[in-house]
């Protein structure tokens, strides 16, 4: 059973041309150890607007499993054998949000006997002045309109207010965020709905406080041995 309890949402920004050698040692590599760790890698993805972004999805059941997995895994053989070489491709790790769901938005995913196509993973950041509020707001209507507007979310989280329990990773300190993860069949689908958003926020005061609450928003192509696609 997929961890989802606890997310950290990470971002790596890396040396020009090296994606495709990290993400070819983490799927070969790394996945397996993070499982047998006790966590689950929910997702890894190109970044399509930034050629040298790695982002990827690793889900606990709590802070303090966390903690406990997070070393078993970097004080284990397998990091210990490939981490200069993974450590090579990267120029910072350090962009890293933990996440905790909201009221029923905890990730889903599709079961191994039922693997979807894979599609584009949209991940949005929303950063408002109220974060409780603008939780509030979407469980009560923003999200059924973004939901009409061709948006299928797969997860919802926000800032999670708990200890960094392996503080040799680093976490943002200074972000407070809703997380929302959707997923489309294509760049085409996803398009046609920032359309059909940005039209309909013109006169809906709910999605105009949606639009503009948006702080970043990652288009994302799942590479071969993502769970989520």
């Amino acid at each position: 059973m997929p961890r989802t309890a606890l997310l950290e949402l990470r971002r790596y920004a890396l040396h020009p041309g090296q994606r495709e050698t990290l993400i070819s040692l983490f799927d070969s590599t790394f996945l397996a150890p993070q499982e047998d760790a006790g966590m689950s890698v929910l997702g890894q993805f190109r970044d399509l607007d930034d050629l040298d972004q790695f982002v990827w999805m690793r889900g606990f059941d709590d802070a303090l499993s966390r903690g406990k997995s997070l070393q078993a895994f970097y004080g284990g053989p397998v990091w210990a054998r490939n981490r200069d070489a993974a450590n090579a491709t990267m120029i910072s790790s350090d962009d890293v949000l933990l996440l905790r769901p909201v009221s029923g938005g905890a990730l889903t995913l599709p079961s191994a006997q039922e693997p979807s196509p894979p599609g584009l993973v949209v991940t949005t950041v929303y950063q408002p002045d109220d974060l409780d509020g603008f939780v509030a707001l979407m469980e009560a209507a923003g999200e059924d309109r973004l939901t009409a507007l061709g948006s299928a979310r797969v997860a919802a989280y926000v800032s999670a207010d708990v200890a960094n329990t392996f503080p040799a990773l680093p976490v943002r300190a200074d972000a407070r965020a809703y997380v929302r993860v959707a997923r489309f069949a294509s760049e085409a689908d996803h398009a046609a709905h920032v359309r059909h958003a940005t039209a309909a926020a013109a006169s809906e005061s709910v999605l105009q406080v949606v639009q503009s609450s948006i702080g970043e928003e990652l288009r994302l192509a799942p590479t071969d041995r993502s769970v989520l696609r």
